[in-house]
Parts: structure tokens; C-alpha cells; sequence
């Protein structure tokens, strides 16, 4: 079976032969983002992350302090369910969830999407993972992964794929995660996080159950 990387390398490789201009356009955009350190004020390793309490796809909230009660947590920011990249990092970690589980942390998945619409409904039902609703992005600018998506990007999702997002995320219509994944030990601190720009490169799920297996 692929890994994670090499699923999303296969994605962005038929993606550059499907639309040459798009993919280039991507490449630009990813560029400019890195040249403006977008994600830099991601929290570091040490921090202590903010807390919150985010509604799930049924309207429950659920806080940071009680998911903390149960030991340390795995929180990935994913810019919603319309993202192909984003699919393929959630269907890995649901893979290797009975892991995740074994060591002791909780997988909480967190996207500006509001809460009946995080995942499709067979999706929630084969995932067995939390997913929260951070629809105005508060959550992800407190952890430093808040990003202004560009028009190019904008304007793709609008005209090319008919994805209204302000409808989706019940009128957040530019503000999207980096996606960034966090591991959080029980006292709240940042253990491990990675954070890149280009949402098209994601954490593997071997590395993050490594870090737990350290904790």
C-alpha cells in the first residue's frame, strides 16, 4: 500500500498533466507564500495551545481541556472536505487510528466547515475520528495557521469546481487552515507539529505515531 506521500505525489503528478496552467499557477502562489514565511507564527514545540471549544458535526461542543482529560490529543487542520489532499491525509489516519488510539491520544480533525457539512455523512460513518468546526477560523489563527487564500486559488474552487465557500463555511468565504497537524501532550504543550504552506504536502501518519510512542 502507498504511503501518504506517495498518494499525494501521485495526485499532484496527475494534476500537473491534467491542467498544466493551474498546477503552475499553484507553484507560484506556494512560492510567493514561502517567500512571505506564511505559517512562521505557527505555535512551536513548548507552547502551551490555546484553549477552545468547537461544535461537532452534530452541534455538541467539545473543549480542549476535557479532550485533554484522556491524554495527549493529534489535532490536524484540514481546509475541508471538498480538498482532495485533505481526503487522502483523513482516510490515512483513519488507517492508522487503532494505533493512535493504542498510545493513548485522541484524533480530533478541525476544518472552517460548518457542522453538518465537515464530512459527508458516510464519510463520518466509516471515520472514527472528532471532527470540529471552526468555521470563522479562530481556532486555527490562535494556533498560527490561519491563511488569506489567494484569489488564483479563490477563483479555481469558485469557477472550476462550483465550491461556494462562504455557503460552506457559513460565510467564511477566504480564510482557510494551512494544514498543520499538532500533537499535544496532556499538559497542553505543543510536542511535535508540522506546518507547511503548500496544502498539497502533508505529516505522515508513521511520523506522528512515532512521536507518540516518545511521549
Amino acid at each position: 500500500m502507498k504511503n501518504l506521500r506517495e498518494q499525494t505525489d501521485a495526485k499532484i503528478a496527475a494534476g500537473r498533466k491534467g491542467n498544466p496552467d493551474f498546477m503552475k499557477g499553484v507553484d507560484e502562489i506556494i512560492e510567493k507564500a514561502k517567500a512571505f514565511k506564511e505559517g512562521e507564527n505557527a505555535l512551536k514545540v513548548g507552547q502551551k495551545a490555546p484553549s477552545f471549544a468547537l461544535p461537532n458535526p452534530e452541534g455538541k461542543l467539545l473543549s480542549l481541556d476535557t479532550l485533554l482529560e484522556k491524554g495527549s490529543i493529534v489535532i490536524t487542520f484540514y481546509r475541508g472536505d471538498w480538498c482532495p489532499y485533505c481526503n487522502l491525509q483523513l482516510r490515512a489516519l483513519q488507517a492508522r487510528l487503532p494505533e493512535i488510539e493504542a498510545l493513548g491520544a485522541t484524533l480530533v480533525a478541525i476544518s472552517p466547515q460548518v457542522p453538518d457539512g465537515s464530512l459527508t455523512e458516510s464519510e463520518i460513518n466509516k471515520m472514527d475520528f472528532i471532527v470540529l468546526s471552526d468555521q470563522d477560523a479562530k481556532v486555527a489563527t490562535q494556533f498560527g495557521v490561519a491563511w488569506k487564500t489567494p484569489e488564483f486559488l479563490v477563483e479555481h474552487m469558485r469557477v472550476d469546481r462550483d465550491l461556494n465557500l462562504e455557503e460552506i463555511n457559513n460565510g467564511n468565504g477566504t480564510i482557510l487552515p494551512i494544514p498543520a497537524t499538532f500533537i499535544l501532550g496532556q499538559d497542553g504543550l505543543v510536542k511535535w507539529n508540522y506546518v507547511n504552506i503548500d496544502y498539497r504536502t502533508r505529516s505522515e501518519p508513521e511520523e506522528i505515531i512515532e512521536v507518540l510512542k516518545n511521549l
